[in-house]
């Protein structure tokens, strides 16, 4: 039961700075101002791998960098890692207080094993929350960071961009596998959340910069160079007639704003990455589910949450397998080594067991030899967006997906699942995918769409309660296959009248709007179904920062008279 503090030194806590600085990037004649990091841990064993990787990745002199971190009531070994961080790092910053609570469960009984938070849990908050403030400046800390232990800086300049900007309470967007973030856009009279609509522009990055908002929290610095810092408080007791909530984050909110202290939160950098919170009622089990979602959305997004080897030995990974599946094929190129990368984590991640195939670059493709390759374009095609021929690269990512047709017969596959390697996995993906394999067992299909671009209009009609009857689509990055599907489609020789796939697999559900191209496939019997809502994306969309596209990308092949062709750019 007894609490017992460890207050680990190493070095001495640095002088406070000239309040006359502004620059320090890239400005050596200054030394970086003290932060001192506040961070409150329940267990987030978990979680804490990967927040003391981003924590420690941070390039900020740990010399001016000291923490303090308070965990108490844990049911889970949080106290354990923690501890061993210390002892591996903890020299390498000014110093280290940590303060732990042994005692194992609950702080109140209506808490256990839920997310329940009780009056008596936003007491104990908001009196460390204090402690914490009140540490910082006895420590004559120029700045404090209050930083939850689930909020994951992949940024690695974060706390040198926001102590550059020097601005009283900002903190740094971070983003979810929702909308969900680390500010308010409004709040009802009640002081509570309201969603406006300056809020999606901001979280979405449609405006940049930094902007005042009512509420920040999970990761935020203070600067406690300004006088007017003193006023700040976590504590409603502090707050003359103070009619709000009982929450340290609200009690914070308010008390600024009646000081006329604005709260900001800037999007001028993808600063990092926080899980939805837990919703009242919910196991703390249900945690480790939200914290996978977001690492799939840090992979998606090219970020995947830093990870030191140290930390490896408390994370765990899902055993491996097809989904119920005969083979998962993976088509990648080799020359996109890092989409490559990211979708073996994102596979460790979710336990998927995978085949890769090599994909037919069309960058390597000799256009000129089709004809001697049995390959013959369809004539007259034309892109029905760009007005233009077939390029290579549609050409080269035709003939994969064909060569994997062909192996799901040689090999005769009962099942396949075929992914290309630019794709997000929605959240709770493993637990969906199993929803659908269960509903089209009592279906007739030869394709499941997983991921596709809806081209039509109008509701679509449902064959189960998470399955469609597509129309018109675009897109293969991820379908289900039957042995059966692909007979049919290598049936129809789709090598000697060659379009692009994405226009070819709705021909053969016999969906797609041009009748001419359709006249080229008579036995259109594919049996093709949707999952809806969809379980996959493209990580990019057109126009996109990051926006790759390997078929567009490519040169355009064009027919001069039969058995020859040339490509042009």
């Amino acid at each position: 039961m007894g609490i017992f503090t460890k207050l680990l030194i190493f070095g001495l806590i640095t002088v406070k700075l000239s309040p006359y600085f502004c620059e320090y990037l890239g400005n050596s004649s200054y030394k970086w101002p003290t932060v001192a990091i506040s961070v409150l841990v329940r267990n987030k064993a978990h979680t804490l791998p990967y927040f003391l990787s981003c924590l420690m990745n941070q390039d900020y002199p740990k010399d001016r960098i000291f923490i303090w971190i308070y965990s108490d009531f844990n049911e889970d070994n949080s106290i354990e890692i923690i501890e061993d961080w210390v002892k591996k790092f903890g020299s390498l910053y000014n110093a280290v207080y940590v303060t732990t609570n042994a005692t194992n469960g609950p702080l109140h009984p209506d808490e256990e094993v839920s997310s329940n938070w009780t009056p008596k849990h936003f007491e104990h908050v908001i009196q460390l929350r204090e402690s914490a403030l009140r540490f910082a400046r006895r420590m004559w800390a120029d700045f404090i960071f209050m930083l939850d232990a689930d909020a994951f800086l992949t940024e690695t300049t974060t706390l040198k961009y926001l102590v550059n900007k020097d601005m009283l309470v900002v903190a740094p967007m971070l983003v979810s596998d929702g909308l969900y973030s680390n500010f308010w856009g409004g709040m009802t009279e009640y002081y509570y959340y309201k969603r406006t609509d300056d809020y999606t522009p901001i979280y979405q990055r449609e405006r940049v910069g930094c902007f005042d908002v009512p509420m920040v929290h999970s990761a935020v610095l203070i600067s406690l160079r300004h006088r007017r810092s003193d006023v700040l408080t976590y504590n409603p007791d502090n707050i003359r007639d103070y009619e709000g909530p009982y929450d340290d984050i609200i009690v914070f909110a308010l008390n600024a704003n009646r000081n006329g202290i604005p709260l900001k939160v800037c999007n001028d950098h993808h600063y990092g990455f926080i899980p939805i919170p837990l919703e009242d009622g919910q196991a703390l089990q249900h945690d480790h589910e939200l914290l996978l979602n977001v690492k799939m959305e840090a992979i998606s997004r090219g970020t995947p949450l830093a990870l030191n080897k140290h930390f490896e030995r408390y994370v765990t990974y899902p055993q491996t397998s097809k989904l119920g599946c005969s083979e998962v094929f993976l088509i990648n190129l080799e020359r996109r080594p890092q989409r490559l990368k990211l979708m073996a984590l994102s596979f460790k991640e979710l336990g998927i067991e995978a085949k890769l195939f090599n994909a037919i670059d069309g960058k390597q493709l000799d256009v000129c030899n089709l004809k001697e390759n049995f390959i013959t374009l369809m004539p007259d095609y034309e892109d029905p967006y760009h007005k233009r021929p077939m390029k290579a690269g549609e050409v080269g990512c035709f003939l994969s997906h064909y060569y994997i047709w062909e192996q799901i017969v040689e090999e005769n596959l009962d099942i396949s699942l075929i992914l290309e390697d630019d794709i997000h996995f929605v959240p709770y993906f493993n637990h969906r995918f199993a929803e659908i394999m269960d509903e089209i067992k009592n279906l007739d299909w030869d394709l499941v769409y997983i991921g596709r671009k809806i081209l039509m209009d109008g509701k679509e009609e449902f064959a189960a309660p998470h399955v469609t009857k597509p129309r018109y689509s675009y897109w293969t990055l991820a379908y289900l296959l039957t042995k059966r599907g692909a007979q049919k489609l290598l049936d129809a020789n789709p090598l000697d009248k060659l379009l692009p796939v994405d226009e070819f697999l709705p021909i053969m559900f016999d969906q797609h709007t041009n009748t001419t191209w359709k006249s080229y496939f008579p036995h259109r019997n594919l049996k093709a179904f949707s999952a809806s809502p969809l379980l996959v994306h493209p990580t990019h969309y057109t126009g996109q920062e990051g926006y790759i596209s390997d078929t567009e990308d490519s040169t355009v092949v064009k027919v001069i008279e039969p058995g020859r062709i040339r490509n042009e750019l």
